[in-house]
């Protein structure tokens, strides 16, 4: 089959590779139809996070399953289904307590030995545990399929960091960051009955669809005069609620400085770049959470399907550029030049 790889920074290739096969008694092979390019993806492709010369590329991905293990219940050929960015095996303790992305027995699409979504197929472990069954009728509606590709990651990882930030009613909620993380946090945010949201970015096309997604107002400042603005628009208090969406130390400093006593920030960006860690007397001081890391996103499939598949939530406008397999090294080339927001992938 063909899958895209990474050799080297910025050298992207779509190449041949071994058929992805049932390995045990638990595996699926689903055929990809849609998958598409993350902006944590950037990192390994500019040099920032190592890779093996050619590792396989991407962990977002849906399809049709065309094989099962003889241990697979849940789905069988012909389903079409949605798989998280990690697999795991749904009956390790961590499992248990919701935290599947810590699973004992679970890794992620793309690391040494497995397959990348990025490609024709993908064999997945555990999959009763790991897929989750799609109506069939979604698979002739493309912008709905659009949408439920957002379930493999960026949605669900919106959510974590709203639930980590504290979102609720009546809240106000700042979110640092207008990458495709950061605006579903917005979506999560309003979801969750934030009463008022503040983005900080300053791409225009990306906080116009903040504002679609839900924001109020956008901040366009970076550092201390973006805590300034914040801090005016809350009357010198702070957000509630802070969405941390890049990894940067900046974004984190300014997350910290835009808080409200009281207050939580929930991170969910990938870090990079970061040395010198946090002032944990300014957390103290103000008593100020600090919650989030990788999402659990298998846990939360269930909660945001239904409100996927009945268009209360719509992510589909995410995806800004669309390619077939041999245009993934273009896509990435574009999300690198800030010429894409998120690059749907159509193998």
């Amino acid at each position: 089959m063909r899958a895209s790889t990474l050799h080297a920074p910025r050298d992207i290739r779509v190449e041949e590779v071994p058929d992805a096969a049932l390995r045990r008694p638990q595996d699926a092979v689903v055929q990809v139809v849609r998958a598409c390019i993350c902006g944590s993806d950037l990192w390994p492709y500019r040099g920032e996070s190592p890779r093996e010369p050619g590792q396989r590329t991407g962990h977002e991905f849906l399809g049709t399953v065309t094989d099962t293990g003889d241990d697979v219940v849940t789905v069988a050929p012909g389903d079409l289904v949605v798989a998280p960015f990690t697999w795991s095996d749904g009956t390790c303790d961590y499992c248990a307590d919701g935290l599947t992305t810590s699973c004992v027995n679970g890794g992620a699409w793309g690391t040494p030995g497995s397959d990348g979504g990025q490609g024709e197929a993908v064999r997945v472990p555990y999959a009763d545990a790991t897929l989750v069954k799609l109506p069939a009728a979604a698979a002739g509606d493309d912008r709905l399929l659009t949408a439920l590709l957002s379930l493999a990651d960026v949605l669900g990882t919106g959510h974590h960091a709203a639930l980590g930030a504290g979102v609720r009613p009546g809240a106000t909620v700042a979110v640092v960051g207008d990458g495709a993380v950061g605006l579903c946090g917005v979506l999560a945010a309003r979801r969750l009955g934030a009463e008022r949201i503040i983005v900080l970015g300053r791409h225009r096309a990306r906080t116009d669809l903040a504002r679609a997604f839900g924001a109020d107002e956008v901040v366009a400042e970076r550092g201390d005069e973006a805590v300034a603005a914040v801090r005016e628009l809350t009357d010198g208090h702070g957000a509630h609620a802070v969405i941390e969406a890049v990894g940067t130390e900046q974004s984190m400093r300014t997350a910290v400085e835009i808080a409200r006593p009281g207050g939580a920030i929930g991170y969910v960006g990938v870090p990079h770049g970061s040395g010198n860690g946090l002032d944990l007397s300014v957390l103290f001081g103000r008593n100020i959470t600090v919650r989030g890391g990788v999402a659990p996103v298998r846990t939360y499939l269930p909660e945001l399907l239904p409100d996927v598949l009945d268009g209360t939530l719509d992510p589909s406008p995410l995806f800004d550029m669309s390619v077939d397999l041999d245009g993934v090294p273009e896509g990435y080339r574009a999300m690198d030049e800030r010429r894409a927001l998120k690059v749907l992938v159509r193998p």
